[in-house]
Formats: structure tokens, sequence, C-alpha cells
């Protein structure tokens, strides 16, 4: 588990930023119009990640690459953990490139970088790639419109799929993108993401307010990868749970911060604003909840990670039942 410090000036003054808050010039849903898997939208998404990578020239973006840059060093570990070397690699919601910047040429020859914010995906051209790379614009959700099926020997996610509306329809599509035993790996933030800020939001509506709405995205959880990635067809599957922790000086930094990334609600039907109030409830409620003896407070990221690989007939298969030469007696 690792543990951040990020020691930064505490603005107080910023108490109309939150979480919750919500872009005023992204285009309202009609409810006629949502789609059955329709829980996030995906306009104002684009519209958050633009602003945050147009900010003081993509600095404050920059400063809070920290939790991307971390959860990308742990997946290219799994990816040297595959014995094999990629002529290509899809980075899918690739961002500025926080994995696609840590592949070498003993890995890959070339990186194909998809993001659905342009601003984002060109935030740092002058980034240095040890590999030939590709930028694509375009929505991650509509994954066969830009790339043939049948196609990519390997397909990455870093902290991009809790976004996306239909989980298992992109999956179906990852896996009909990759070639017979092409590889998909992923790291997306699980259900205990942020539980802090959760409750402390949550406590503080209920009392000020007399009720609650959404302000923390839902998010899947360990089981619920592994089952989705088995139906869409993945084989050989591998997923485990691993944790961020970062310490802020309040709430009021880690909301900032989380702006910066990118990272506001865009949960349908979510609220425009949260009163002035609430917000101060809600930091007062989370320092006495969860926070340090040293006056900062917890934030844990929770890092789902996946690996599945589409089905081939050259792939390792168990025995049929019955077969085994070798009694478990004998083993034992």
């Amino acid at each position: 588990m690792l543990i951040h410090n990020v020691a930064r000036r505490c603005c107080s003054t910023t108490f109309k930023r939150s979480y919750a808050s919500v872009s005023s010039s992204s285009s309202p849903i009609n409810p006629n119009t949502v789609r059955p898997f329709q829980v996030f939208d995906r306009n104002a998404k684009r519209l958050q990640k633009d602003r945050a990578a147009s900010r003081e020239d993509g600095v404050r973006s920059r400063i809070v690459d920290y939790v991307r840059d971390e959860v990308a060093d742990r997946m290219i570990e799994r990816l040297l953990d595959i014995k094999r070397k990629f002529n290509t690699i899809l980075d899918l919601g690739s961002g500025p490139g926080h994995f696609s910047r840590l592949l070498e040429y003993e890995t890959t020859n070339k990186v194909v970088m998809l993001e659905s914010s342009e601003k984002l995906l060109h935030r740092d051209p002058d980034t240095e790639f040890d590999v030939e790379v590709k930028r694509i614009y375009a929505d991650e959700e509509d994954l066969l419109k830009v790339v043939e099926p049948n196609s990519q020997e390997a397909i990455v996610s870093c902290l991009s799929l809790h976004w996306v509306n239909d989980l298992p329809g992109i999956l179906i599509q990852i896996k009909e993108a990759l070639q017979p035993d092409g590889v998909f790996m992923a790291a997306l933030f699980g259900g205990d993401t942020l539980f802090e800020l959760r409750t402390a939001l949550q406590l503080a509506e209920v009392e000020r307010e007399g009720g609650i709405s959404p302000h923390v995205s839902p998010m899947t959880d360990s089981r619920d990868m592994s089952n989705l990635l088995g139906r869409a067809g993945f084989t050989l599957l591998t997923v485990d749970v691993d944790e961020v922790k970062v310490a802020y000086p309040s709430m009021w930094e880690l909301m900032d911060d989380l702006r910066d990334m990118g990272e506001s609600n865009a949960v349908i039907g979510r609220r425009n604003f949260i009163h002035r109030d609430t917000l101060t409830a809600a930091s007062a409620i989370y320092k006495e909840l969860h926070g340090h003896e040293n006056g900062s407070v917890p934030a844990t990221f929770q890092i789902i990670y996946v690996i599945g690989w589409k089905p081939a007939p050259t792939q390792p298969k168990p025995l049929e039942r019955g077969t085994g030469r070798t009694s478990l007696k004998e083993v034992l």
C-alpha cells in the first residue's frame, strides 16, 4: 500500500468547487432519450477533461497526475510479466499517456492512444516516448467504430473504464477487437474508492438538507469484474485489488484535485451545486470520522486490476474430467 502526502496551501475560499460540481456549459439531458445503460453524461465528462487539461496551460492537471502515474507503474509491472513482445498496443482512454510513456521497445513497437478528450490527449505534445506513438481522438464507448474486429494484439486501459456507461458492452467490444490469443489488461476504480468523501457528504446532506443525492459515481467491485469478463468471453482471467491512499490537508484540497484530474461528478441527474453550509459540515464530518492526528485527512482509491485473454486454439486448456493419472492420496 502506497501513501502519498499532498501538502499544499489550503484553498478554503473554493467553497463552490466540489466533486459534485457540474459543468454549466454541458448539454442538458432529455430523460426521454436516456438509453438503458446511460448512467453518465459523456459530454459533461469530456468537457470536464478538456477544462482540466486547459487550466493554467495544463499545469494543474500535471500536478494531480500522481494517482494515475502510480497506477500506471503498477500496471506496467503486470504487463512485463507477460513474456511476449507486441507489435502494437492500444491504450484505451489513454489521457496524455500515463501508461503509454512507460512502454519500452522490448515490450512493443508502437502504441495507439485513444482518448475522448482531444485537449487531454494532446496535453503533453513534447513528451518523449520510447516507442512509436499514434493518437486517436474518439469515444471509448464506440471502440469498434475506430478499430477493426480481430485487429489488436493487446488492449490496455488505465483508469478510464469507470466512466463508461455500458461496461459489459465495452468489454464485448474489446474482446471482438482483439486477435485470437490477444490480451486485455485494465485498471479501474473499485466500489470503495473515496468512501470517506461519500460518507461525509451524505451525512452532511442528511443533517443540513434532510436528504441525499449522488456525488460519487457508482463503481464496480472485483467479483463483478470477474463475472463480466467471463460473460464477455475472456479466458485465463486474473483479477486483483489494491489501494492507493493519499493524505490531504483537508477535504477542500481533495475536491480541488478531483476537479483538476477531470474526475468531477458526471452522473445523470446530479445536482448543479452543493450549499456552502453543507460543504462546511461535510468537511468537519470528514475530519472527525477519518482525520489523522496531524490534522490531515485520508482519501482511499481502490484499484481493480484485470487481465483477460481472447480464446484461441493454441491456449492451454485444463484436461477433461477423469483424465488425471496421479492420485491426491499420493500427493498428500
